[in-house]
Formats: C-alpha cells, sequence, structure tokens
C-alpha cells in the first residue's frame, strides 16, 4: 500500500527526479558552506597532521589513550589492567624526544548552529550559552592536547595519568556568546616543565561571516604514572621564532608569579601595610558612634554583610561524571561551582552578571566516585560593578563527618549597574575581602 501510494504520487509529479537532484544538490551545498566555515580563521602553520575534531569526540579520544572503557564496571578492570604500563615510563626527562608546540596543535569544533539537538545541551533560558559547559569542553581538551604533546608512537595507550592541577587563568575577550553558532577552540602546549605541562587556548565563534575571539584560557596540567600515584616525566619543549619563544617566556613568567603569590597568600603572610589600612578604615566605619562599642555594629548604607552573601550546594558524585580515571571529572567541578557562583552574584547584585574571568582554580584534591561534595560560595569583595565570588568545594565522609577541601575557585563578574559594598565582620572575612580585592585588582590591570 505504501509502495503502491508513492508510486502514484511519482507520477502526478513527473519532476520527481529532477526535484530530488536539487534537494541532494542544496545538501551538499550547505556542506560545503559549513565546510568552508570550519577552515576560516585556522591556523595552516600548526595545524599539519591534526585533523580537526568535534566536542564530542574529545572524550572519545581521550578514552581510547589511555584504555578506559564506556562502562562503569568494566572501566574500573580497564584502569586496573593499566598499573602494567609503568614500565614504559622515562627515568628521566633527557630520556624522552623533544617535541614542537605544532605537534600538540588542535582544532575542536562545536557546532552548535548546525546541530540543534547539541545545542539544547548548551542552551540557558536566557537563550545564551551555558558558561559551565565550556569550562567542560576547556579542561577535556587541555587534557587531550598534553597528551599530544606526549604521545609515543610505539604505544597504544599512554602510561602517563595526565591530570588538571590549576586553571591559571580565562579571559573574557567577548561577554555574547550566541548559542546557534559554531564554535570553534584551538590549543597547544606554550611551555614545559619536568612534570607539567602549560596548555594555552582560545575559543572564537562564528558569527556575521567570520570567526570572532571570545576568550583566552591558561590551564597547568601534571603527569603522574598510571596509578596517578606519583609524578611523571614529560617531553621537553623546543620553541621555533620569536612567537613561539614570547609564548614559552610567558609560560615562565606565568610560573614564577604563581611562586610568587604563594608566597604571599595572607595563609602564610600577614596583610601588608596598605592593606591594614583598608581593614581598620572598613572596622571603623561599622561601629556605633553613640556608643563606640565592639559589640554594636553597624552596617554602612548600601552594604550588605559578608556572612549574608553565602549561597551553598549539595552534589552526590556518581559515576556519570566521572572522568577518565575513575574521579569526577574536574570541568563537572568547574561547572558547578561557576554556577553557584553566577546565581550568588546574581542573587547580590539583583541582575543577571556577566562573567569577566576565571583565575587562581586550584585542584587540590581529586574527588571520588560517591563522595558528598559540598559547595560553598561566597561573595567576598566588591567594587563599582564588579562582583568577585570565591567557591570552595570539600568533600564529606558521611560516616566520620570529616571533611576535605578539594578546590578553590575564584571568579569575577559584573553587573550593568553598581553593586552594595560587601563588608566583613570578623577577621577571617577581612582575610576572604583581602583575598578578593587582590584576585580583582590583577583582573582590572590586565583589561
Amino acid at each position: 500500500m505504501i509502495r503502491s501510494q508513492a508510486g502514484l504520487q511519482r507520477r502526478k509529479n513527473p519532476n520527481w527526479r529532477l526535484r530530488l537532484v536539487r534537494t541532494a544538490s542544496s545538501l551538499m551545498t550547505r556542506t560545503l558552506c559549513l565546510g568552508s566555515r570550519i577552515l576560516q580563521g585556522k591556523a595552516p602553520d600548526m595545524a599539519e597532521g591534526n585533523p580537526h575534531l568535534l566536542v564530542t569526540n574529545v572524550r572519545n579520544r581521550l578514552m581510547e589513550t589511555v584504555g578506559a572503557s564506556t562502562n562503569w564496571r568494566d572501566h574500573q578492570q580497564a584502569m586496573a589492567e593499566r598499573v602494567s604500563l609503568s614500565s614504559h615510563l622515562a627515568h628521566s626527562q633527557d630520556e624522552l624526544p623533544v617535541r614542537r608546540m605544532k605537534d600538540s596543535y588542535i582544532e575542536v569544533h562545536l557546532p552548535l548552529g548546525t546541530q540543534p539537538e547539541l545545542r539544547e545541551k548548551y542552551l540557558t533560558f536566557h537563550n545564551s550559552v551555558r558558561f559551565g559547559r565550556i569550562l567542560e569542553d576547556l579542561d577535556s581538551l587541555a587534557v587531550l592536547i598534553c597528551y599530544s604533546h606526549t604521545k609515543n608512537d610505539a604505544l597504544q595507550r599512554s602510561p602517563l595519568s595526565i591530570v588538571t592541577a590549576l586553571v591559571d587563568k580565562i579571559d573574557m575577550r567577548k561577554q555574547t556568546i550566541y548559542p546557534d553558532c559554531d564554535i570553534k577552540f584551538t590549543g597547544h602546549v606554550t611551555w614545559v616543565g619536568k612534570t607539567s605541562i602549560e596548555a594555552k587556548m582560545h575559543m572564537s565563534q562564528f558569527h556575521d561571516g567570520a570567526y570572532s575571539p571570545v576568550l583566552d584560557a591558561t590551564f597547568v596540567l601534571v603527569a603522574r604514572d598510571p596509578e596517578n600515584k606519583r609524578a611523571a616525566y614529560v617531553n621537553p619543549l623546543k620553541p621555533e621564532g620569536l612567537e613561539e619563544d614570547k609564548l614559552f617566556q610567558e609560560g615562565e613568567a606565568n610560573k614564577k608569579r604563581r611562586v610568587e603569590l604563594s608566597t604571599a597568600s595572607l595563609l602564610k603572610a600577614a596583610p601588608t601595610a596598605e592593606e591594614r589600612k583598608i581593614i581598620h578604615s572598613l572596622f571603623l566605619n561599622t561601629l556605633e558612634s553613640k556608643t563606640v562599642s565592639f559589640r554594636s555594629r553597624v552596617l554602612p548604607p548600601n552594604s550588605v554583610w559578608m556572612e549574608d552573601a553565602k549561597m551553598k550546594g549539595l552534589e552526590i558524585c556518581h559515576p556519570q561524571e566521572r572522568n577518565i580515571f575513575n574521579r569526577i571529572f574536574g570541568g563537572f567541578l568547574m561547572r558547578k561551582s561557576y554556577e553557584l557562583a553566577w546565581a550568588n552574584a546574581c542573587a547580590y547584585g539583583g541582575c543577571r552578571p556577566n562573567l569577566v574571568a576565571v583565575d587562581d582554580i586550584l585542584f587540590q584534591k581529586p574527588v571520588e566516585i560517591g563522595s558528598l561534595l559540598l559547595l560553598s560560595s561566597q561573595v567576598c569583595y566588591t567594587q563599582d560593578k564588579y562582583i568577585q565570588v570565591r567557591v570552595h568545594t570539600e568533600v564529606l565522609d558521611p560516616l566520620t563527618g570529616q571533611h576535605n577541601t578539594t578546590n578553590i575557585f575564584h571568579f569575577t563578574l559584573s553587573s550593568p549597574v553598581d553593586v552594595p559594598a560587601i563588608i566583613p565582620r570578623s577577621y577571617g572575612e577581612s582575610m576572604l575581602y583581602l583575598d578578593g580585592k587582590r584576585h580583582l585588582d590583577v583582573v582590572v590591570s590586565s583589561q
């Protein structure tokens, strides 16, 4: 019956073959146009030998690299079998071949403009792109870039466990990310230590006939043995040309800066004289002028006590969110922390904030499958339209009641209008205030 009806339709429409050819031709033209759009903005000097990937294929490529399984039960067995790969680890960095920056260059595409079913995953209710999803993609791409740098063609699986240690910084170059336009990620290794790797990535979006930059990101990753228990050596890097020399020197400067910031941390050193004056001035402004009593503190106009600018969350860590090493995916932690920080800034400012920068995200401990993950967001500093938010994550052992810090995140957001000033009460809150001020000062000075 179906065939006879189709045949009847064809007899009534003698030009059906012509229309079929035109339809096929139209599809072919659209495909070629998409290919042309994808190739725009490519770095030809680094793209040789590195085929383009889709974001949806990055995780599969990583799992193939380490020999992981997509099945939860099989995955555990696959990870146990990686122990035998320890014999392939180098005993010193000198044993490993020198690599170039172009050896790790990767270009990855997120076809939001051509795959509506994929767009749903990235869409917000405000008809914009979920930046938390972008953080997940950046984390996966950074790991894949480092595996490309350390690849050994003689081995089917990499003996290295490469994990994110630090998100040094993410600088937004454009506030608007369109939910229906294709996105392109590019990146490569820019600096290498003995066991650590710095990867720089850039995100751009196709709009109005060309790709325009959206953000720049710098991640620091570390290499460890197959069991992720001790450090492992990575291939040295040799810059080629003035531009690559500059990138490598920037990596050296970034490492030095991180060491200096760690030394000057408020957890290790007292505030500077100028910072002590700031805290003392805040304290005096909260004293009742009549009683001048330390017990009665008064909130200045257009201000909010820091203790009233918190927002908390809880996540049960299911196997679905695991990474290739059977731990909770770092990108998932970043997404959840960012979304909590955004919600806190939104409630604080009374309007939708825009992300300005992400910096100094420290991964202190891995999060195990089955953990109870506690997230605590705190507005710790404000200045005009800027809101500095700190998110602290920790795992709770429900049997012992023990808490262990896993991550600390720093987000800088901006509001369309000026926001109330945040006021600390205690000495501990004052330290958070100064730490937030330091982060915002760095972001503002770099703009």
